[in-house]
C-alpha cells in the first residue's frame, strides 16, 4: 500500500496548469516569465533589413530570407503558369515562360485576341520598339563600361607586364555611342 504514496509535492504552477487542462484552458499561461523581451521592428513591403547575419525582405505581406540563389529562382521555370494555372509541361513552355512570363497556350490565346481584334501590326510593331529598347540599354552599359576600364597595363605572353600609354578616347568614344544609338533608334518602327 505505501508503493501508492505519492512522493513529490506538487508546485502551485503544476496545479494551476492541470486546472487549465481539465477547464479545456489548455493555452493559457501558469506563471509570469520572466527574462530579456526583444525590442520589436516594424518594416514595411519592400524593406530589406540585416538580421542575425541574414538579409530579410518581405514581398507580398510574407517575412523572406534574401539569398544567393534568388536570380536563379527568378530565371526557373515554375511548375504553373501563372496566368491560367495550368501546369507547365509541354516542350516549349520554358521558352514562351522566359520570353512573355506565361505558356504557350496563354500566349496563343492573347496573339489571337490581338489579331481577331486588328491590332496586330500595332502589336508587332510595340515588341520590335521594346527589343530595340533593350538593346540601346545593353550599348550604353557595355561602352559605360567600357570606359571605366583602365587599360595601363599588359601581360604578354612571356609574363611580363608592361605599361602603356594612352587609353580610350572618351570624346571619340562618346560620339560613337549617341551614333549608335541614334541608329538604333532609327530602326524603331513608328
Amino acid at each position: 500500500m505505501n508503493d501508492n504514496i505519492l512522493k513529490k509535492e506538487f508546485n502551485k504552477k503544476d496545479v494551476e496548469r492541470l486546472r487549465n487542462l481539465v477547464k479545456g484552458k489548455g493555452n493559457e499561461r501558469t506563471g509570469q516569465g520572466v527574462g530579456y523581451t526583444k525590442k520589436q521592428e516594424f518594416h514595411k513591403e519592400g524593406d530589406i533589413w540585416e538580421e542575425n547575419g541574414r538579409t530579410w525582405t518581405i514581398k507580398d505581406g510574407i517575412k523572406e530570407n534574401i539569398t544567393k540563389l534568388d536570380k536563379f529562382k527568378k530565371s526557373s521555370v515554375p511548375l504553373f503558369c501563372p496566368s491560367c494555372g495550368t501546369i507547365m509541361n509541354k516542350q516549349l513552355d520554358p521558352h514562351y515562360f522566359k520570353a512573355y512570363g506565361a505558356c504557350l497556350d496563354c500566349v496563343k490565346a492573347k496573339e489571337t485576341k490581338i489579331k481577331v481584334s486588328g491590332e496586330w501590326d500595332n502589336h508587332k510593331k510595340d515588341i520590335q520598339n521594346k527589343e530595340i529598347d533593350k538593346l540601346i540599354e545593353q550599348y550604353k552599359d557595355f561602352m559605360e563600361s567600357k570606359m571605366s576600364e583602365s587599360n595601363s597595363s599588359f601581360v604578354t605572353e612571356s609574363g611580363e607586364v608592361e605599361k602603356w600609354i594612352g587609353g580610350i578616347n572618351k570624346e571619340r568614344a562618346k560620339e560613337a555611342l549617341l551614333e549608335g544609338i541614334k541608329y538604333l533608334e532609327s530602326l524603331k518602327n513608328k
